[in-house]
C-alpha cells in the first residue's frame, strides 16, 4: 500500500465512472463509501464495482484479490456514511445544480474531508462558490474507463489552497496513475481538445467526408490514437458529449455549437455504447 494514499474515500455517485473511481482507490488498498440515491441503487453500484475487480483480477491487473478489495467497500443510501472519510469524490451526471447540492450534502456529512469534483467540463469555482472551505476544493477528472485509463486531470481553482494540489498528485501518484494539472478554465485541458476534434470528425461524417470508420481510421493509423474520435464519443457516451459540447459553446464561442447529426443522434436515444448504438452499432 501506497503511503500517500488516502485511508477512506467517499463517492457520491456508483454508475460507471463512479464504481470505476471507486475501483481505483479499492485497488491502491483504500477503503471507499459510495453513497447512492436509493438501496437498490446503491445495491447495483456495489455489483458493478465487484463485476470489474473480477474482471481486473482475470487479467491479472489487480494487486490484490476481488474479495480483499470489496471487503473494504461499503455501499449506502445514507451520506451519514461520508463522516471521517479524508476524501470525497462527486461522480454524478454534468448538471450545475445537482453538483452542488451533492457537494454541499458531502460539506454537511464530511466537514473535515477534501471535497473534489469528477467534472470533465463545469467550473471548480462555480461549484465551490456555495462550499464553506472552498481551499479544500479541487478538481480530480478521471478517465472512462477508469479501471484502465493512466490519466487524471486535477484542476486548481482560485481559492484551492497549494498544498492541497500537491496532496492531489500524491494520491493521483498512489493510485499508479499520472497527473496533469491545470487551472479552472472552461472544459479544462482534456474536454477542451477531445471534443474539439470529436465534433470536427462530426461535421466530416455529417458532410459526407468519410465514412465514420475512415475517419477514425485517419486518427488511429495516422495519428497513433488508441481509438478514433468517434468510437471514443460512444464510449463517452453522445448525450455526455453534446452536454460538454453545448457548455463550452456557451463558454467560449461558437466554434464548439454541436454539430446537428450529433443532436439528432441524442433525440433519437442513439447514445453510444450504453445503447448499443451511436456512430458504430456495438
Amino acid at each position: 500500500m501506497n503511503d500517500d494514499r488516502p485511508e477512506t474515500v467517499g463517492i457520491l455517485g456508483g454508475g460507471r465512472m463512479g464504481s470505476g473511481i471507486a475501483h481505483a482507490f479499492l485497488a491502491s488498498g483504500s477503503r471507499v463509501v459510495i453513497v447512492e440515491n436509493d438501496p437498490e441503487a446503491a445495491d447495483a453500484a456495489r455489483r458493478r464495482v465487484g463485476d470489474g475487480l473480477a474482471r481486473a483480477h482475470a487479467k491479472n491487473t489487480l494487486a490484490t484479490s476481488p474479495a480483499d478489495a470489496m471487503a473494504r467497500l461499503r455501499t449506502t443510501a445514507d451520506p451519514a456514511e461520508l463522516a471521517g472519510c479524508e476524501l470525497v469524490v462527486e461522480a454524478v451526471p454534468e448538471d450545475m445544480t445537482l453538483k452542488a447540492a451533492v457537494l454541499a450534502t458531502a460539506g454537511e456529512h464530511a466537514p473535515g474531508a477534501v471535497l473534489a469534483s469528477n467534472t470533465s467540463s463545469l467550473s471548480i469555482d462555480a461549484l465551490a462558490a456555495g462550499l464553506a472551505a472552498p481551499d479544500r476544493f479541487i478538481g480530480l477528472h478521471f478517465f472512462n474507463p477508469v479501471p484502465v485509463s493512466d490519466l487524471v486531470e486535477i484542476v486548481v481553482g482560485s481559492r484551492t489552497a497549494p498544498e492541497l494540489v500537491a496532496r492531489a498528485q500524491g494520491w493521483v501518484a498512489a493510485l499508479g496513475r499520472t497527473a496533469v494539472t491545470v487551472s479552472d478554465s472552461p472544459g479544462f485541458a482534456s474536454s477542451r481538445l477531445g471534443v474539439c476534434l470529436a465534433l470536427e470528425a462530426m461535421r466530416m461524417l455529417e458532410e459526407g467526408v468519410a465514412s465514420a470508420a475512415d475517419i477514425d481510421a485517419v486518427m488511429v493509423l495516422g495519428y497513433r490514437h488508441p481509438m478514433g474520435p468517434l468510437r471514443t464519443t460512444d464510449v463517452v457516451g453522445l448525450d455526455v458529449r453534446l452536454a460538454i459540447a453545448e457548455h463550452l459553446a456557451r463558454e467560449l464561442g461558437p466554434r464548439f455549437e454541436p454539430p446537428r447529426i450529433l443532436r439528432d443522434l441524442v433525440a433519437a436515444g442513439h447514445l453510444g455504447r450504453k445503447t448499443g448504438r451511436g456512430f458504430f452499432t456495438w
